[in-house]
């Protein structure tokens, strides 16, 4: 008896100097990689329970983690039908992740130590403050708890909305359900949905139109910009991030949806057999979803070829830094356009309402589009060796994976034919793309050296 007891207290301060080599060893970003890693996992697991699965019968460790991991890093991508595929008990696992991986780890871990009376250290902070994209460490406490209340005002409102439009076509208790799952979903960017049509059921229905957008657009917003109007509730007074938040998604939206109308107007398959009214709906719902949301009111694989192009840009460019949303960022966007416009004036300081940009955000803004357009490359070159497409269809499997980088979760109808290899391809694209190119690579990045060495400057030619 003896022995076993001081074997299980051995065990535990194993685990215990394991846990404290981790917390004071790793990085912010590494410990962010690793709590989504073992989220991931841990999610898989439990989706590959045969009581997760409608039929009683696992649907595949590969299948599950795909799944998991789309649902963690608020993707929406799928390979099995989520509503058919999967139980009650599946979609609620479903559900919890994407709030986890919406909302963030650390945002719940702040609520729970508060909860605890515990205190929250620097370290803390730090991961805080990766995780929300907040430029300062600063009232990181306060913000979590307004994210908190945040996305409980507006899930919890648009659950009670869409619950009583499901009621004109379901029960009463299949109405929250839905209602609740599909407001979790949007207001975290994921996309998914327990329709295999998405909400083409809904496509002119102005009730589930509106809602879903205001959630998944308030959601790709970003925490700091809602606490930001919250707060100061004068736009001279909002701060440079804010402002450019709202002017580029305004730009972005009206410039989507005066492109897909004009479009998608005479085509049958899409806009062209719909009234006037539902064209409008559907041109602004999928005007807006390319960033980052991944519902779809209309069928994607419908599109014209030169439609499908616009939203693979749209996605690209994705949500606001922040936001629950993926992409490149329309931040990262704005400053860029920024740079070049100055560099054809002459030069000079780089600013906007007022306000100098700093070259170090334009080195990093410059960082993520490169590595981002390397990475998509990368991928859509591996997904036509393993699916097999090396001569015919590049337009879809180039909007595969952009949707799978941008976390947008829109098809083409080409996920659900994924061969094992390309579903491993695609996980991984959906876990860095959530993440970030730049939080990877200072997670695997060695500490940072200054060098002692000047050296001369000279000139290269450019274009």
């Amino acid at each position: 008896m003896f022995d076993h007891a001081s074997s299980r207290r051995t065990e535990m301060n194993a685990v215990e100097r394991l846990v404290h080599h981790l917390k004071n060893n790793l990085s912010p970003p590494q410990l962010i990689i690793g709590v989504f890693f073992i989220l991931s996992w841990v999610g898989a697991f439990l989706l590959s329970m045969p009581f997760a699965s409608k039929s009683g019968e696992s649907v595949g460790l590969l299948n599950a983690l795909f799944t998991s991991v789309s649902a963690v890093c608020v993707n929406g991508l799928v390979v099995v039908d989520t509503g058919s595929t999967f139980s009650m008990a599946g979609q609620i696992i479903i559900m919890i992740l994407i709030q986890v991986g919406g909302l963030g780890f650390m945002t719940l871990g702040v609520m729970v130590a508060i909860l605890l009376g515990k205190r929250i250290g620097l370290k803390q902070r730090l991961i805080l403050q990766q995780t929300t994209h907040s430029t300062s460490a600063q009232g990181l406490v306060r913000l979590s708890l307004y994210i908190v209340l945040i996305v409980f005002l507006f899930e919890s409102a648009a659950t009670v909305v869409l619950t009583l439009r499901f009621m004109q076509d379901m029960s009463l208790g299949v109405a929250v359900y839905y209602a609740l799952f599909h407001s979790v979903s949007a207001f975290n960017n994921a996309g998914f949905a327990l329709w295999s049509d998405s909400l083409s059921g809904y496509v002119g229905d102005p009730v589930v139109n509106f809602t879903v957008i205001s959630l998944f657009v308030v959601g790709g917003l970003g925490y700091i910009v809602i606490v930001d109007i919250f707060r100061k509730r004068s736009w001279k007074k909002l701060s440079l991030h804010t402002k450019v938040v709202l002017i580029a998604s305004a730009v972005l939206a009206f410039t989507g949806f005066v492109l897909v109308y004009i479009l998608e107007s005479f085509n049958t398959a899409t806009l062209g057999s719909l009234h006037q009214g539902e064209r409008i709906l559907a041109s602004m719902f999928q005007s807006l979803t390319p960033r980052s949301a991944g519902f779809n009111t209309i069928d994607i694989g419908g599109m014209l070829s030169v439609t499908q192009f616009v939203l693979i840009i749209l996605m690209f460019i994705g949500a606001a830094s922040g936001g629950t949303g993926g992409g490149i960022k329309t931040n990262t966007l704005v400053v860029l356009v920024l740079a070049t416009i100055n560099t054809f004036r002459g030069g000079g300081q780089i600013h906007a309402f007022e306000r100098r940009i700093a070259q170090e955000t334009v080195m990093r803004a410059l960082a993520v589009v490169m590595s981002s357009l390397t990475f998509v490359f990368i991928l859509a070159f591996l997904l036509m060796l393993t699916e097999n497409m090396l001569d015919e269809r590049f337009l879809e499997v180039l909007f595969e994976a952009t949707s799978a980088f941008s976390t947008t979760g829109l098809s083409m109808g080409l996920t659900g034919d994924l061969s094992p290899a390309g579903k491993v391809i695609v996980i991984i694209a959906m876990f860095m793309g959530r993440l970030g190119p730049l939080t990877l690579a200072y997670a695997l990045s060695q500490k940072k050296r200054t060098s002692k060495i000047g050296y001369a400057e000279d000139h290269i030619l450019i274009g």
